[in-house]
């Protein structure tokens, strides 16, 4: 017996586009069947009017042979033979008349009624399921796009419960339709055989019955044929039984199952924790795409990964296409339009950004891990479920947010410290795959700090935060800035990402390994708030003032400023090592590197800091400032080119004063 291709009921739930692909296939087979049986009907059916026919007609020579003899021929001499024989003939055909009648009722109730029922009742069903699927696919559809628009900020918890009820009815009503629909197309696959089979075998038979009370015209041979092809009916008409009890009993099992599947976000307790170690992730998302110039429409698409690459398959596409290579592309949580579950996948160059929403949370902190995953190439390794394992539980433990008095309690015990720091590079050189990585840039377990502080601020009860000194903002701190702006003073505006404390200030790829690790650290822990600030690059020091009080948060001196780079794609990303303020003078002082982002060109910004420690190196010598300040360019606000001119003017009255 050929296998017969069937709709997994499991999927029915789900309604992926391959299932939907799938189920076209299915319907266009039932299209196909039901063009094929009208015609093969009306063949039928002209058979049987033939039969009919042939009935009536050969009833109609019998009495036409019987009126012979009330026909008054003016010449009948010798019409007695003719009468008797055309009588014999009208018995003759009376018998085959009631040969043809038993014929054609056989035809009719084994070819034209089989045949017509499965047209009627089958196709029919199919039909009628069809369009009920379609219409509780569209409820469906309508409820997750009212549910989708649920605000996020002023919740409306009985809007909310009257949607999330809205959803998981649709959702129930189209899993009962796909069910029905699905159990019939999976039994149409074997009703078709049939319905194909058995009428001819009832016509054949009829014929067969038909010649052997006339004339032994069949061979013995025919007869098995048509007894092999009885017994593949039988055989068939099992297998459809078969079937449709197996497709009862899971369509029950499924229908039994909890109601907790309809529900879109599904944050009870016995709901799954999400799965950090995921290489691939399919589902629907809602994608959020410009219409003009300021407005924007949201759609809900089918998406899925495939080696480093995003996809989408909109339904009823054969397959899907290419959204973003997500090769080394950055993803992290992003609040839009007041939705929920809303995330951001920007490439590498920064040119190219997408905002997705997922359905819940469980879905949408596994997007946010997957993509991650994919974006460190761990799909190009030999063993990338074991590397996703351990990266994750790396980052977890690396890039958790300590607090200072975590991160000082752990420094009075500098042995226990040491011996966990000892046992986690350990941990690490064990699972990695190559011996390159035996020495991390970063030691797993380092904190990382997504507040602009130094590392022991919190608990200098020495220091204190600048004061305001009269209502025009003024501070001393400002004031005594006023002094070491008088060469240089470039503002940029900024914002903090997170810091780390530096084991080195001579490689910049620890700055590049920090700005993994931060941006790690806010996409694992779903961190998107980042504060602003105005950088000020003076002379002497680099400060970072809170643009709506003017206090100045932290402040380094440039000296103490040792690294800065921005990032190899990404120019809008710039970090740099620098001393911390806060560490004791008498004591080694402890390194920290920081990350920020800005929307100016950061090559710009370390241009800026290079020359501004140029600049403070130059002030003991003044002829070398002298010389630096006529070598410098214009800058953003021209203050460097009315400098110089102010010096050669200078210069110039100092000469004519000389020849005076």
């Amino acid at each position: 017996m050929p296998a017969v291709d069937t709709l997994l009921l499991e999927e029915a739930l789900q309604d992926s586009p391959q299932t939907r692909s799938l189920l076209s296939v299915f319907e266009e087979d039932a299209g196909t069947l039901t063009e094929y049986t009208n015609q093969l009907l009306q063949a039928m059916q002209r058979v049987y009017g033939a039969q009919n026919e042939m009935s009536i007609a050969t009833h109609q020579l019998s009495k036409q042979l019987l009126a012979y003899e009330k026909q008054n021929f003016a010449l009948s001499k010798g019409d007695d033979e003719v009468i008797s024989t055309l009588q014999h003939f009208s018995r003759v055909v009376d018998e085959l008349n009631s040969l043809h009648t038993e014929l054609a009722k056989q035809v009719a109730d084994s070819m034209i009624f089989p045949m017509i029922q499965f047209r009627e009742r089958d196709l029919t069903e199919v039909s009628t399921l069809k369009d009920l699927f379609l219409l509780a696919s569209n409820e469906h559809d309508a409820a997750m796009a009212k549910y989708s628009k649920l605000p996020k900020k002023r919740e409306n918890e009985k809007l909310k419960a009257e949607a999330v009820a809205e959803v998981a009815t649709a959702r129930k009503r189209q899993h009962q339709s796909s069910l029905q629909y699905y159990c019939a197309l999976n039994a149409l696959q074997y009703r078709k055989r049939v319905a194909m089979l058995d009428p001819l075998l009832g016509f054949t038979q009829g014929q067969i019955n038909f010649f052997k009370m006339g004339v032994e015209m069949f061979s013995k041979k025919l007869e098995e044929f048509l007894s092999s092809v009885a017994t593949m009916v039988q055989s068939i008409q099992g297998q459809l039984d078969t079937e449709a009890e197996s497709m009862r009993l899971a369509q029950q099992e499924l229908l039994l199952a909890n109601e907790t599947i309809y529900i879109p976000d599904n944050n009870s307790a016995a709901s799954k924790p999400a799965n950090r170690n995921l290489l691939q992730k399919a589902g629907y998302l809602n994608i959020r795409n410009k219409t003009g110039l300021v407005s924007t429409c949201w759609e809900r698409l089918y998406f899925f990964t495939q080696g480093g690459n995003l996809m989408c398959q909109p339904r009823g596409a054969v397959a899907g296409g290419l959204i973003l290579d997500l090769d080394n592309c950055s993803v992290m949580a992003v609040d839009c339009e007041d939705r929920r579950y809303c995330f951001q996948i920007t490439s590498p160059s920064g040119k190219t950004a997408i905002i997705l929403q997922a359905e819940g949370k469980q879905d949408y902190e596994e997007w946010i891990c997957t993509i991650n995953n994919i974006s460190r190439q761990i799909y190009l390794t030999d063993n990338p479920e074991a590397i996703a394992i351990r990266l994750n539980q790396t980052a977890v433990e690396a890039v958790t947010p300590m607090s200072t008095f975590q991160k000082k309690h752990e420094s009075l015990r500098p042995e226990r410290a040491e011996s966990e720091r000892a046992e986690a590079v350990g941990s690490e050189k064990s699972l990695t795959d190559t011996a390159e990585s035996a020495d991390p840039l970063i030691i797993p377990g380092t904190p990382i700090q997504f507040d602009l502080c130094t590392a022991s601020e919190d608990f200098d009860q020495n220091k204190s935060v600048s004061r305001r000194t009269n209502p025009f903002g003024e501070s001393d701190q400002d004031k005594a800035a006023t002094s070491e702006d008088l060469l240089l003073h470039q503002v940029f505006a900024v914002r903090f990402l997170g810091s780390i404390e530096a084991s080195t200030d001579q490689n910049n790829e620890f700055i590049y390994e920090t700005m993994r690790q931060v941006l790690a650290a806010r996409a694992i822990h779903n961190v998107f708030h980042m504060s602003d600030f105005q950088m000020v690059v003076s002379s002497r020091r680099l400060r970072f003032v809170d643009p709506q009080t003017q206090v100045t948060k932290i402040s380094f001196s440039l000296r103490d400023v040792t690294l800065y780079a921005t990032h190899q794609d990404n120019k809008r990303l710039i970090g740099f090592v620098a001393r911390d303020p806060a560490s004791p003078k008498h004591s080694k002082a402890m390194l920290i590197c920081c990350i920020f982002e800005t929307n100016d060109d950061g090559l710009k910004i370390c241009s800026v800091i290079d020359l501004g420690r140029r600049i403070n190196q130059a002030e003991k010598d003044p002829e070398a400032l002298a010389m630096l300040m006529k070598s410098t360019k214009l800058s953003a606000d021209g203050k460097f080119l009315l400098l110089s001119q102010q010096m050669d003017k200078d210069e110039t009255e100092e000469g004519l004063e000389s020849e005076a």
